[in-house]
């Protein structure tokens, strides 16, 4: 395994960022477990989840995703110690008022809660879920810097903001002495490439870590046409990337294409692309089971070229910095 500092901090994580959003819905709980050990196993020590994982179709089991990562806490053996356990708040836990979004006494209900389903006594990275328009930076930043002083988080970061809002947080957290956001978690990959547009640059002037979400477009970077072809069903065929699969069909039939001549899987390609980036501290990845994650490690042994890397970009055409990608 690959390790390196998120963002401007001295913490170090695996180069790969397990992603637990499947826990539940579509890994068992047993299977998780499992899932976690091997992640062990294989050195990746960084955890991703939210206090909204677990929810079933109807939105209700908000949370149970957490639990399961608590209950795989409290069997022992290191397993909270040897972890980097980040996770989210935002989300409208129950209709109730305050039951979600970031006023200080939603922030503090959740990380209580967060904290109660994970059976640990702190969490190493606090993320907002979303930017919440509503609530000044200055109450934000007082709530977390109560969390920290009484040791419940360590660290801040945010996921889903614009480059302005990262602009704005880091502002009023330097005009109170505090570290203010360490990571930014937003949708990068080959296919979604906006954040390098205003995000990005943001991330790099402030010393951001960039944890890219969906490294894979929900499947459609990691072979799709190749298993649309073998017969195997595939979950990013269906609903929005089923709409993004016949609007990018031939770009990605030319993608896995170039990955076969190169001898490699498409998804190990695009994993190996996006730790390639700048700023980027480690993708999420989303394995359901450890024959999955075991397949997303090969894309730590992949070095690309220059040749290589113009090539992906004139399949996949990215963005320079605003406003030249646009404007003189």
């Amino acid at each position: 395994m690959e390790y390196t500092h998120l963002g401007r901090t001295g913490l170090t994580v695996s180069r790969l960022c397990l992603g637990t959003m499947n826990f539940g819905p579509h890994t068992e709980e047993d299977e998780a477990h499992r899932l976690m050990d091997t992640a062990h196993e294989r050195g990746i020590n960084f955890f991703d989840t939210a206090n909204s994982y677990g929810r079933d179709p109807e939105g209700r089991l908000k949370g149970r995703t957490e639990e399961i990562i608590g209950r795989w806490f409290a069997r022992g053996g290191g397993r909270r110690e040897r972890t980097v356990l980040a996770t989210k708040a935002y989300a409208e836990m129950s209709d109730w008022p305050n039951e979600g979004r970031l006023s200080a006494l939603a922030v503090r209900k959740a990380v209580e809660a967060s904290l109660r389903r994970l059976q640990t006594d702190h969490i190493d990275l606090y993320q907002m879920h979303h930017i919440d328009r509503d609530t000044p930076w200055e109450e934000i930043w007082q709530a977390m810097e109560v969390l920290v002083a009484q040791g419940k988080i360590i660290y801040v970061g945010s996921s889903n903001f614009a480059g302005w809002h990262i602009a704005q947080a880091q502002e009023s957290a330097r005009s109170r002495h505090f570290l203010g956001l360490v990571s930014e978690q937003s949708l990068y990959n080959l296919l979604d490439r906006a954040v390098e547009l205003e995000v990005i640059p943001a991330l790099q002037h402030y010393g951001l870590g960039l944890l890219p979400w969906s490294p894979l477009r929900s499947g459609l970077l990691g072979g799709v046409l190749r298993k649309e072809r073998e017969g195997t069903r595939v979950r990013g065929a269906l609903g929005y990337a089923g709409e993004l699969l016949e609007k990018h069909r031939e770009r990605l039939q030319a993608y896995e294409d170039f990955a076969a001549e190169l001898g490699t899987d498409p998804a190990d390609l695009a994993l190996a692309w996006l730790l390639s980036r700048p700023a980027v501290t480690a993708p999420i990845i989303g394995p359901r089971t450890p024959a999955h994650l075991d397949a997303a490690l090969r894309a730590l042994d992949l070095t690309l070229d220059r040749k290589t890397l113009d090539r992906l970009d004139e399949l996949f055409p990215g963005h320079r910095p605003a406003p030249e990608d646009y404007a003189w």
